[in-house]
């Protein structure tokens, strides 16, 4: 495929964003569109590290994260992430679905940072942030380099996806899950068609997704599930929990993890203004149910936890999630070892 590139030296204002301080600070290499992605923008960076520490402080239950991209097509009005774009100076709405910027070096990077004696080999996690199988992974191909590079250096990981082009990785995962630990899960919270194509327009169907849930459990590894987030009054009902469950179980999902939306900063105003669009008539229930804050009232996480543990019960869906336990860092290896490669 013949990219039409554009670089820093093109003229002002030949793509949105170019002359934005924020990706400059970022390392911005060049702008790129191209046919085949239409109504997207790719921002090519050259980054200065590949593995993210995760503070103590934040109680999640992973150390270390990866993340090849930031911004996200899949376009989900209530993605967590948005926000993050509004430190490059992009904002979290439009730009965050469609200006992706893309860490074109990370493989090499991430390699360089393994090979240190410091590096305890602890467990790292894809896909907490944005998608790394969300579509630029088709031209950029970033995943089978991460996975070579954590498999050779003895590293344990866990992916997270919406993304049905895992399933390109599948040989790759099961054959670098006979090496180290490797923890896949796949994020389906929306069983309604209609509903997910406004709700999260980049994402491939809940039917694919079920689909994949199904190839990844074919390929020899376990697939648990993340229903999240749980939408109040759109998603929540116990006869839609039960039927996603039913067809969880079905596919052959290991366990489900379930999550209420969370709504901050500029996340909140992106999805209240897809509700005013969609359901007006909820939003007035929205302001009560989360006040002027992040999260759900207690009220609506002990229903909601009342009605979804029978539920687990019921379809065989009470295995642990894998982000939720670390396992333990395995001994490196002495320096004159082979180190297994990945091909």
């Amino acid at each position: 495929m013949r990219w039409d590139a554009q670089t820093l030296d093109a003229p002002e204002g030949a793509l949105p964003g170019l002359e934005r301080s924020g990706l400059v600070r970022a390392g911005l290499v060049r702008t790129v569109r191209t046919p085949q992605f239409e109504g997207m923008t790719f921002h090519e960076v050259l980054c200065k590290s590949a593995l993210n520490r995760v503070p103590e402080e934040s109680r999640l239950p992973y150390p270390w994260t990866i993340n090849p991209f930031r911004g996200c097509s899949h376009a989900c009005a209530y993605c967590f992430a948005r926000p993050t774009h509004e430190y490059l100076d992009l904002d979290a709405g439009r730009d965050f679905d469609s200006q992706i910027v893309v860490k074109t070096n990370v493989v090499s990077v991430l390699r360089r940072e393994l090979a240190r004696a410091s590096w305890k080999r602890e467990p790292v996690a894809l896909g907490t942030n944005t998608d790394p199988y969300q579509r630029a992974e088709g031209r950029y191909e970033l995943m089978p380099g991460i996975v070579r590079a954590l498999t050779e250096s003895g590293t344990p990981f866990s992916i997270l996806t919406k993304g049905t082009m895992l399933r390109r990785d599948l040989p790759l995962l099961a054959l670098a899950a006979q090496q180290v630990d490797v923890r896949v899960s796949v994020s389906l919270a929306v069983r309604d068609p209609d509903l997910q194509k406004s709700l999260e327009p980049g994402t491939p169907s809940p039917r694919a997704r079920l689909d994949l849930v199904r190839a990844i459990t074919d390929a020899g590894l376990g697939c648990h599930v993340l229903i999240a987030p749980v939408v109040p009054f759109l998603t929540d009902s116990p006869s839609q929990l039960d039927a996603l469950m039913a067809d969880l179980r079905e596919a052959g999902a290991t366990g489900a993890t379930v999550m209420p939306l969370y709504l901050r900063s500029s996340t909140r105003q992106v999805f209240l203004e897809w509700l005013g669009e969609n359901h007006p008539a909820l939003l007035r229930r929205y302001r009560t149910l989360y006040g002027r804050g992040a999260y759900v009232s207690d009220e609506y996480t002990t229903w909601l936890r009342g009605k979804v543990e029978p539920l687990r019960r019921k379809h065989s869906l009470t295995g642990v999630d894998p982000l939720a336990a670390r396992p333990k860092p395995a001994p490196r290896r002495a320096a004159d070892t082979p180190q297994p490669t990945l091909f």
